[in-house]
């Protein structure tokens, strides 16, 4: 009796074992050169999975949105609905760094009972997935599980959030240098910003980016249990929030409610996607987060106009050499406009100081009279563009961009966000459709990483969320190696404001950070590539005038370099060692390459040029530019599309032309 008693369990066991079989369903997507291949598995858990060239890059990984009603979309999934499609089209880019984006990837989309789905990509340089709900009632958020699971415990780039705004957690600057650590030695205590990267092997890097986040919390990292991946970190919905933080300017959240959003019935999520790359250089030259960022929502963004800028706060508005007193006044912000109209320079910014930090509708400096300083502006061919806290703009915007606008201002440096809770990330798209109401251009400062707003709203032509020069004015870190790990992963994700242009140089000894003079790490040449390197349609000069005037040579150069580009060209590179990037405007390539504190020779292959002879002018470190930062020599050298140029690099070093066609 109990032998028959156990086989009748055996036969019950393997027939639910097999019934659970057959209600799970697989499907599979491959990318267009057929070299990616992603697996989605979709029975009790849904589960993806990704492949390159036979390699796994992610392994089973769960997905899934917990709503506060107890649903939980993607577990069980029944599957009403499949469809598989191949997509093959041009987007025309707006203010990017080229003017044209193939946009060609594999789509499956799958409908599931419960009124919602998702939609997976698959381009030949990576995988992207996102929820999508079709309901009739509005619903909340309590958690989404995303995961990102490897084969191995590899070595990742980690940027942890560490400066608590407020001493509060997800209230930061997303500005932190990477550890390059295993994933098991991830930091528990913290949290991850994206991008991340992770080294897969092989050659093979892996790039966790986020796109088209507009009503949603952004997405942290944290490690998940198999101490070989991460899984999806959100802050939770906030309640109520106070001032507080750097100079009591941040608004910090001082309760949050359980769960992470609140959704329209009928949404779209952000998408989670996964860059792969074959070589390090081919993430310098990547357009996933534009492919999937939503349209343009202006129907006529002519308009816009990205620039170079004079910038005042980084060098403490120390002009010398002149009949007045140099400060935060109407002859010091004239100075500055004679500067920018003498280099062609689009803008300058009147950094914080012209109106109190939580209020922007009156100018309080006692010294600045601002309309003058607009027109002054105008006469000369340059425009004027307003420092202001999220708060302000938040609370003021509407009286104050109608009147800023009027009066001849063309946009504002908004600062100070610190934030990417539901709340802060709607706001930002708010404001941007707010300021194009008014022609007005936004700097997000202080602010997460883009994720596509850019695209969605191109009067956005600026985003910090990186560890930019302004570090130098109070810190000790090694910048060179950060700077040629930011091309590879955090310029992933979009624009980066990270504000070059400094005039005094030094080495490792010669180095100290000084508040009112900063100087920089690395070379002037490497300053000088920055201009080329780093995609930012709004460009900062952060020296001041009168050392940009003694340096006019230079000056001359940097003022030559466009912040949007028609064609970009990725030549050589290795994440954290060097990087070398080619970008074209009409007729004319700018080349620009940068080290860490190695020094090293590099060839470059000027293939990129076509047919024809060229004449380069060439800005090189110095011979002694390991001694003397400020060492450079400038030359100029006929090149053609045959030639591969050897290049020297100082320690934390840079090489940049400007390539012109002789005939």
């Amino acid at each position: 009796m109990r032998t028959k008693l156990i086989g009748l369990l055996l036969v019950l066991f393997m027939s639910s074992t097999v019934l659970s079989a057959q209600k799970s369903k697989v499907f599979e997507l491959k990318s267009p050169d057929n070299k990616i291949a992603l697996t989605l598995e979709v029975g009790e858990k849904m589960l993806w999975s990704v492949q390159c060239d036979g390699q796994q890059i992610i392994a089973p990984s769960g997905i899934s949105l917990h709503l506060e009603s107890g649903e939980v979309l993607g577990d069980l999934a029944k599957i009403s609905s499949s469809k598989t499609e191949k997509v093959d089209q041009v987007i025309t880019a707006i203010n990017y760094k080229k003017a044209k984006i193939a946009d060609q990837y594999n789509q499956l989309t799958i409908n599931c009972k419960g009124d919602y789905g998702l939609i997976f990509r698959i381009y030949n340089d990576g995988v992207a997935y996102r929820f999508f709900t079709k309901k009739i009632l509005d619903f909340i958020v309590k958690n989404e599980d995303a995961n990102f699971n490897f084969t191995n415990d590899y070595k990742a780039f980690i940027p942890y959030m560490w400066d608590y705004r407020g001493g509060v957690k997800f209230n930061h600057s997303f500005e932190a240098l990477y550890k390059e650590i295993n994933i098991s030695k991830f930091a528990t205590d913290s949290l991850a910003f994206l991008p991340l990267l992770v080294d897969v092997g092989n050659n093979k890097k892996a790039v966790i980016l986020e796109a088209d986040l507009e009503d949603y919390p952004g997405m942290y990292l944290n490690m998940n249990q198999t101490k070989k991946g991460f899984m999806g970190v959100y802050a939770q919905y906030p309640l109520e929030a106070k001032l507080g933080g750097y100079e009591n300017m941040n608004l910090i959240p001082t309760k949050r409610a359980d769960y992470i959003a609140k959704a329209k019935g009928v949404s779209n999520f952000p998408w989670r996607a996964v860059v792969i790359s074959q070589h390090d250089k081919d993430l310098l030259n990547n357009d996933m987060v534009q492919k999937l960022a939503s349209p343009s929502r202006i129907a006529d963004a002519s308009w816009v106009k990205p620039g170079q800028v004079a910038w005042d706060w980084w060098s403490d508005w120390n002009i010398s050499h002149v009949d007045f007193k140099a400060g935060y006044n109407t002859t010091t912000y004239k100075y500055y406009i004679d500067f920018a109209a003498a280099n062609k320079l689009e803008y300058i910014v009147m950094d914080w100081g012209w109106s109190s930090h939580t209020d922007i509708l009156t100018v309080i400096a006692p010294d600045i009279n601002l309309q003058e300083i607009v027109d002054y502006g105008k006469k000369k061919g340059v425009d004027v563009v307003l420092w202001a806290s999220w708060y302000a703009v938040q609370t003021e915007m509407d009286q104050a961009f109608p009147k800023y606008a009027k009066m001849g201002v063309k946009g504002f440096k908004i600062d100070f966000i610190d934030r990417d809770d539901q709340i802060a990330v709607a706001s930002l798209y708010e404001i941007a459709k707010k300021a194009a109401e008014y022609k007005l251009i936004v700097d997000y400062h202080g602010a997460f990483k883009p994720t596509g707003l850019q695209r969605t709203y191109p009067n956005v032509v600026g985003y910090e969320g990186v560890k930019g020069l302004e570090n130098y004015k109070w810190a000790t870190e090694d910048q060179p190696r950060y700077t040629v790990s930011i091309p590879f992963i955090r310029m992933m994700a979009g624009p980066m404001d990270y504000t070059p242009g400094a005039m005094r140089n030094a080495n490792k000894t010669n180095y100290r950070p000084i508040g009112a003079f900063p100087m920089s790490m690395g070379t002037r040449c490497n300053q000088l590539a920055m201009y080329v390197m780093f995609e930012a349609p709004f460009q900062m000069l952060a020296d001041n005038p009168t050392t940009y005037m003694k340096e006019q040579e230079c000056t001359d150069f940097i003022a030559k370099v466009p912040t949007t580009t028609e064609e970009t060209v990725a030549l050589d590179g290795k994440v954290g060692e060097f990087a070398a990037i080619a970008r074209k405007k009409g007729e004319t390539w700018f080349v620009g390459a940068m080290t860490n504190w190695t020094p090293r020779e590099i060839t470059l292959d000027f293939l990129f040029l076509g047919a024809g002879n060229y004449q380069a002018v060439v800005f090189k470190d110095g011979m002694n530019a390991d001694r003397d930062a400020t060492d450079y020599k400038r030359e100029v050298i006929k090149v053609t599309s045959a030639d591969k140029v050897k290049i020297q690099l100082a320690p934390g070093g840079g090489w940049v032309a400007r390539i012109e066609k002789i005939n």
